[in-house]
């Protein structure tokens, strides 16, 4: 059956900016409730992986209502969260409270644009992260190598994303709860089944942790690496621009 919200090619951006419209209210409840609040370790893997250090420049692609960004700028960072979803960065926004008195924590600056063309020069970033966002590009090769263009040599590149186990049994498994399960909870708590549906239609799509990993070495980023969660469910791919 097709989902609603995925149309693959040149409509995409907009079926997944409805989509957004639709649950970014309840977006950050939702991801609790299905991920029994795991997203929020995850999450802290990655700022733990970008290691960014006090007036580092950092940028989160795909941004949503900003953990990522906000988690970066406790850190000291100066962050950029970067969106295409108008409702999702109301609530972002929402969210950006003055800076933290006892860590100077600055905050994000959240812009509406496209991850696919980034609107900053090149090697501009010491850290880029994208967080559930690079399944939900159009091209996700182009947004890795956007990725790629705007950090500086040295700069780390974190993603995370829904993932593909390898183990078939548990695949079946992990994709029978994300057919069956997720759109339950999408339906009681955001009054939309489809739009939780569309996550197991887009990992259908998604060649998922081992193809970003190989873009990531196509574009001789080093120490490239690949962190499995939930036997590979959930996965982390990291690499470093050299030097």
């Amino acid at each position: 059956m097709s989902n609603g919200f995925y149309t693959p090619g040149e409509q995409r951006a907009a079926k997944v900016n409805d989509l957004f419209a639709a649950i970014a209210r309840r977006y950050d409840l939702l991801n609790d409730v299905q991920s029994f609040g795991l997203h929020r370790r995850w999450k802290r893997r990655v700022v733990e992986l970008a290691a960014v250090q006090p007036g580092n420049r950092a940028l989160d692609l795909c941004c949503g209502t900003g953990d990522l960004a906000l988690a970066l700028a406790r850190r000291g960072a100066a962050v950029t969260g970067l969106d295409f979803s108008p409702a999702m960065l109301d609530v972002a926004e929402s969210r950006n409270k003055t800076p933290d008195p006892k860590t100077g924590a600055r905050n994000p600056t959240f812009i509406q644009d496209d991850a696919q063309q980034i609107p900053f020069p090149d090697g501009t970033f010491d850290v880029v992260t994208i967080g559930y966002g690079l399944r939900n590009l159009t091209s996700w090769e182009k947004g890795v190598a956007e990725m790629h263009r705007v950090a500086k040599p040295g700069a780390r590149l974190v993603v995370l994303d829904f993932g593909k186990p390898a183990n078939a049994f548990w695949r079946g498994i992990y994709f029978a709860h994300l057919n069956c399960c997720v759109p339950l909870l999408g339906w009681i708590f955001c009054g939309n089944a489809d739009a939780y549906a569309y996550i197991l239609e887009s990992l259908k799509h998604y060649p998922a942790q081992p193809a970003v990993a190989e873009k990531m070495r196509e574009l001789k980023l080093v120490n490239v690496r690949v962190i499995n969660f939930l036997g590979g469910a959930m996965a982390i791919n990291y690499g470093e621009k050299p030097k």
